[in-house]
């Protein structure tokens, strides 16, 4: 920790929670957003069924909606192996869309699971999670989610005061549940 009461991001882990509605997701993301925080840091999990019901029709309106619905306009769920899926979408720079699993992942996770290959998901969604340093517990918690058609999201704070707030802020305003970091 320096001076200031930083940390880096190397330093701060990760902060994660599941919110079950479009409304809080939407409120949730736009928090991160406001606090000067990029695409390029924001992970965001999902069940293709979701990112469907939620965000399919209208995504124009909504700026988690376009990042959940990247590169589906040029055939949705990307075919072949599970290797060439995670290698290809790395390289074009989109969320994931992972057939066998049903679920759309964007955001540095994305860009993690591509560089692990296709080891990295075959132990499903949870091994992932894990892998990305979310307890087992909470990784099991939030798979279960995801596939009753919540949203994960996830961020490394750049700030202990950062921290605070999406922590306080998604719990109390935004009725995020198991945020952990």
């Amino acid at each position: 920790m320096n001076n200031q009461g930083t940390r880096s991001k190397e330093e701060t882990g990760m902060l994660t929670g599941m919110f079950r509605d479009r409304e809080n997701t939407e409120n949730a993301y736009r928090s991160l957003k406001e606090r000067g925080y990029t695409d390029d840091e924001i992970n965001v999990l999902m069940s293709e069924d979701t990112r469907n019901r939620y965000w399919g029709d209208d995504a124009d309106n909504s700026e988690l909606g376009n990042k959940a619905l990247e590169g589906t306009g040029a055939g949705g769920a990307i075919g072949g192996t599970l290797g060439a899926i995670l290698g290809g979408v790395a390289a074009i720079g989109t969320n994931l869309v992972i057939p066998g699993l049903g679920l759309v992942v964007a955001g540095p996770i994305a860009a993690a699971l591509a560089g692990a290959g296709a080891g990295a998901l075959t132990g499903g969604l949870a091994g992932a999670l894990i892998g990305w340093g979310i307890p087992e517990e909470r990784a099991k918690f939030y798979e279960g989610g995801i596939r009753e058609g919540g949203t994960v999201l996830g961020v490394r704070p750049r700030t202990d005061e950062d921290a605070d707030y999406f922590e306080n802020e998604w719990r109390d305003n935004y009725n995020g549940e198991h945020i952990y970091r």
